[in-house]
């Protein structure tokens, strides 16, 4: 029997709410299947979050593309006997067929704009909802504390060490991912790396140093193995007089034209570790053996840490990335916004949504600088919402692409290319984003507007809204 620690491909199509199935037995029962166009989007800014970064929809597509409920799927459907023969047959021979429309990974986005569209039969758009939000919504939190966390390290190496402290193994997979995105190295994650194409990193244990009988018999094993990894861990005991047992272990190595490449500190008051730790190896002559520092960190600790000038070159950032802690969730979305060629609108106290299908303009100034999003409607142009503007932008760019077409990807990525792309442009677009919105605390408001056209939609279909409860 197989081992429960898994996900195959052929359960995706059960990883939805119950209500996703009866509500779509219910259009299937009144014929109701006109194409449909559902969007994800973000209600409000997690705390503290001046940006997101857009994550997880590769995954998704390909994910949709082997979209099927198998045999046992459907033996499992039929046992709660609950639906008609007539919906589970038309379940046995689902294939999703619809089109995908998305801001590519690694876009940087705010609230209220769409980041995923999908356009298909209402039944196929229904169903999809829990997966889409749970694929693309925890991948977007985490490449988003990845990028908070490089922003604050100032370009020094940042490692993702999450995958013990993450929320299950999925979790931990889209937070190798996303991280790598974000701007992180790599993640000490072997299956995220070999899966796709991340760099992995590690170092060495405090068992192997508890197990031998003199921690500079550890150092010295681990170095003579690993000379390539050779990041010796020093806090197992007193932490001063590890690094004394790394330096005499790196002068060593030295002698054999070997580099020592780094003592990591995983406790105690890590600035001032850090500093002496820095004057041993230095007075040692290893002055290009690195501190590496790890326990408990997050974007807030490593500014804190760099602000007092700690000598520290690279950091291992776990539980608080694996889980994003001061922000482990974002008020996601996922709306029905058109329905057989008339938009739809949600009225509910708080949660009102924007109807029609739209698009995304984002406004670059003659200093590349982002300066605004403007959403429009569907058929509106790039042009023509840039005139809107005052002043007028040097650049105004759609941001949501087509991904798929009647089910199929339109240009499929192996995994390791659509990471690279991904983190290649989040870094990019960082770069054209204002300090203030790169803030750890409080920062600025990035400007979104609606155009005419859409605050006309929204006016319309509010009073037409009303005719649908007389």
């Amino acid at each position: 029997m197989p081992i429960d620690l898994r996900f195959d491909a052929d359960e995706t199509a059960l990883f939805t709410d119950l209500y996703e199935l009866t509500v779509s037995a219910v259009f299937f029962d009144r014929q109701m299947n006109d194409t449909a166009a559902f969007e994800m989007r973000m209600r409000r800014m997690p705390p503290n979050r001046g940006f997101m970064i857009a994550a997880g929809a590769e995954r998704l597509l390909e994910a949709l593309e082997e979209y099927r409920f198998d045999t046992a799927a459907m033996e499992y459907l039929a046992s709660l006997a609950l639906f008609k023969p007539a919906f589970l047959d038309y379940l046995a021979n689902f294939r999703f067929t619809g089109a995908v429309r998305a801001m590519p990974e690694g876009t940087l986005f705010f609230p209220g704009e769409p980041i995923l569209e999908i356009c298909a039969p209402l039944i196929e758009g229904q169903l999809l909802e829990t997966l889409v939000l749970n694929q693309i919504g925890f991948a977007s939190v985490a490449a988003t504390k990845a990028a908070r966390c490089a922003i604050a390290a100032g370009g020094r190496r940042l490692v993702d060490f999450g995958p013990r402290r993450a929320q299950g193994v999925d979790a931990a997979m889209i937070a190798a991912r996303s991280s790598y995105i974000g701007g992180f190295a790599g993640s000490s994650n072997v299956l995220a790396g070999r899966r796709y194409g991340i760099p992995v990193f590690g170092t060495m244990s405090h068992s192997m140093v508890m197990a031998c009988e003199r921690e500079r018999d550890a150092f010295e094993a681990f170095a003579a193995n690993f000379p390539k990894l050779s990041t010796l861990i020093v806090d197992t005991y007193d932490t001063i007089r590890g690094v004394e047992n790394a330096a005499a272990v790196g002068a060593r190595l030295r002698e054999a034209n070997v580099k020592l490449a780094a003592v990591r500190l995983d406790s105690g008051e890590l600035g001032d570790l850090a500093t002496r730790a820095r004057r041993i190896l230095d007075h040692a002559g290893l002055g290009d053996t690195a501190i590496f520092a790890s326990g408990n960190l997050d974007e807030y600790r490593i500014a804190e840490l760099l602000a007092a000038r700690a000598p520290i070159d690279a950091f291992g950032i776990g539980t608080a990335l694996a889980v994003s802690d001061d922000a482990p969730s974002a008020d996601f979305t996922y709306k029905l916004v058109e329905y057989a060629g008339k938009p739809r609108v949600k009225l509910s106290s708080g949660k009102i949504s924007v109807p029609g299908r739209k698009q995304v303009f984002r406004m670059t100034g003659a200093d590349e600088k982002f300066a605004a999003d403007l959403i429009g409607a569907i058929d509106e142009t790039p042009s023509g919402v840039a005139r809107m503007q005052r002043p007028a932008p040097a650049i105004s760019l759609p941001l949501l692409e087509p991904r798929m077409e009647a089910g199929r990807r339109i240009a499929p990525r192996a995994s390791a290319q659509a990471v690279s792309e991904a983190r290649e442009r989040a870094a990019s677009e960082l770069k054209k984003l204002d300090g203030r919105y790169l803030a750890l605390r409080r920062p600025a408001e990035y400007p979104v507007k609606q155009t005419s056209a859409v605050n006309a939609m929204v006016i319309s279909e509010k009073v037409r809204a009303e005719t649908r409860q007389e």
